[in-house]
């Protein structure tokens, strides 16, 4: 296999040939969602142990769910301009002092004497978090061939729903410690992934498309060679462009998301992180017991069905879910997932509204086998293609920018479900239900409007998508299984509306490329100034 050494990044160590050096590599960085999950899965049964009351005290529910949601809210700001940063000095650059941090949060936590420091070892962790978790879905996208880069791109995903059910079975494990270190031993289990992944990363060579976005063709072509990658492919994608990332300061990084020609993409992604997690699917983890307890089973049935079963089923199903990710289109998997998770809340909903589930009778079963199915849903269905479809439709120069914003509105929206999860069903017994359906059905709606088919396209011809109004592309679509040949008739697009990704054809685009970003440049530096 082809290997090259250059200053900024040491040689791969030598390993027997089991896959493609992009295989690996993106398995290491995945890390990164295995961290976030395992946090997910351990954190509610380590402040339920007696020996977490008995070293930091017992905790009321509102400082429970302030505990619990700290390392969501401060990984919030970091989200939103760790992008600028990754686009700036590169993807594992900002990835490795993440995870670091995220190390030194869970030190904090796991030597904590008191609820304060415990506080801020959760602070500090979600702060790396933030800085780290978009950016790892960054470089798998750009690293990963065009065949298969669903199914790495939903590595991430993936280990983070392995985390969780690995979180919760260390718990489960450790909780006949007599000792405080029943609830100490998962966070210097946390110490050392996050040690892994920093110094994996410290191994691993820069993307190449960002290195192409830096001017910098040599190093680019001797990371592909690293990576085991595809040079025919490469050659074709991207390694002959010219195109070079501006220079932007942070604000006129934000801005030119926002500008004509960025935004349709850089609002779908947000659209599409955010209402994954408005779908309700943190208030299903986090208050799952409170959920079939609602629905009349015992409190032992409860926690065992939501923890420990829940756990095994979203892991398993999430196998199938991120191999075939290559083999499903994206937009059928997020229409088919959202109508299905809209379903299982209006199912639940009605039932509480008609007042028939009670601790007897068959309604209750049917809301656990929805709460099931809703989880099972979103593992194999949006949990999978909501981070793969943000990070592969921006362009080279505010892929990372965009996904960590929209990473960042993530972050926020899921503290948001945590915390009003239970205020909802303490004030109705179904509204939560009606209210999370609804916002998932109507995100079913928007997306078939406008949501372009991404799979088997290269993230470069993927920009392609988007010269037409989404909507007309759309209805083809839906269309021609009814023989309607909208293929031979031009798109004209409206007055106005004109969505402007570059030319149609590659090699204007690669000739247009250094005078169009040359000109961005000065256009935003007038723009900010003025």
């Amino acid at each position: 296999m082809p290997s090259s050494v250059t200053a900024a990044s040491p040689p791969l160590p030598a390993y027997p040939y089991f896959a493609p050096r992009y295989v690996i590599a993106s398995i290491a960085v995945s890390l990164g969602g295995l961290l976030n999950g395992y946090d997910t899965g351990s954190v509610g049964a380590i402040t339920h142990m007696p020996q977490f009351a008995e070293s930091i005290g017992q905790l009321s529910a509102t400082m429970l769910g302030i505990t619990v949601s700290m390392i969501m809210l401060t990984g919030t700001l970091p989200s939103v301009f760790a992008g600028h940063l990754a686009d700036k000095f590169g993807r594992l650059t900002i990835i490795i002092p993440g995870a670091v941090l995220f190390g030194i949060g869970a030190l904090l936590q796991g030597l904590a004497r008191n609820l304060a420091m415990f506080i801020a070892g959760r602070a500090v962790a979600g702060f790396g978090q933030g800085v780290f978790l978009s950016n790892i879905s960054v470089y798998i996208c750009e690293i990963a061939p065009l065949r298969y880069r669903g199914t790495l791109a939903g590595l991430p995903q993936f280990m983070a729903t392995a985390g969780v059910c690995a979180g919760y079975f260390t718990c489960y494990g450790t909780v006949n410690i007599k000792s405080d270190m029943a609830w100490r031993i998962p966070y210097i289990i946390q110490c050392a992934f996050s040690a892994t992944l920093a110094w994996a990363c410290l191994l691993l060579p820069d993307s190449p498309r960002w290195l192409i976005l830096q001017g910098r063709q040599a190093d680019a072509r001797r990371a592909l060679q690293r990576l085991d990658s595809n040079m025919i492919e490469a050659e074709r994608d991207f390694l002959s462009t010219t195109e070079q990332s501006p220079s932007l300061s942070p604000w006129q990084g934000f801005l030119l998301l926002f500008r004509r020609g960025y935004r349709a993409r850089t609002i779908l992604a947000l659209f599409i992180l955010g209402m994954v997690q408005l779908s309700g699917i943190d208030g299903v983890i986090y208050y799952a017991p409170v959920l079939f307890e609602q629905a009349g089973l015992s409190s032992d049935n409860a926690s065992f069905l939501a923890s420990g079963l829940s756990s095994i089923l979203m892991l398993v199903v999430s196998i199938p879910a991120f191999l075939l990710a290559d083999k499903w289109g994206r937009r059928t998997s997020a229409i088919s997932g959202g109508l299905t998770l809209a379903s299982c809340m209006f199912l639940m909903g009605s039932l509480y509204a008609a007042g028939v589930v009670h601790p007897y009778g068959v309604a209750r079963w049917f809301v656990v086998i929805a709460v099931f199915v809703f989880g099972l849903t979103y593992c194999a269905t949006w949990g999978i293609v909501g981070k793969i479809y943000a990070s592969e439709i921006q362009p080279g120069h505010t892929r990372a920018a965009a996904n960590c914003v929209a990473m960042g509105l993530c972050f926020g929206t899921n503290f948001l479900v945590a915390i009003m999860t239970p205020i909802l069903l303490e004030a109705s017994a179904f509204g939560a239900y009606f209210l999370f359906g609804g916002l998932a059905l109507g995100t079913v709606a928007v997306l078939a409007v406008y949501m372009p088919e991404t799979r088997g396209r290269s993230l470069e011809s993927i920009q392609e998508a988007f010269h037409r109004p989404a909507a007309l592309s759309s209805l083809t679509q839906l269309l021609r299984p009814f023989g309607h040949d909208a293929r031979r008739r031009p798109m004209e697009t409206p007055p106005g509306e004109e969505i402007e990704m570059g030319p149609r054809d590659p090699a204007e685009a690669v000739a247009a490329s250094a005078v169009s970003v040359e000109a961005l440049s000065r256009a935003m530096r007038l723009d900010v100034s003025t």
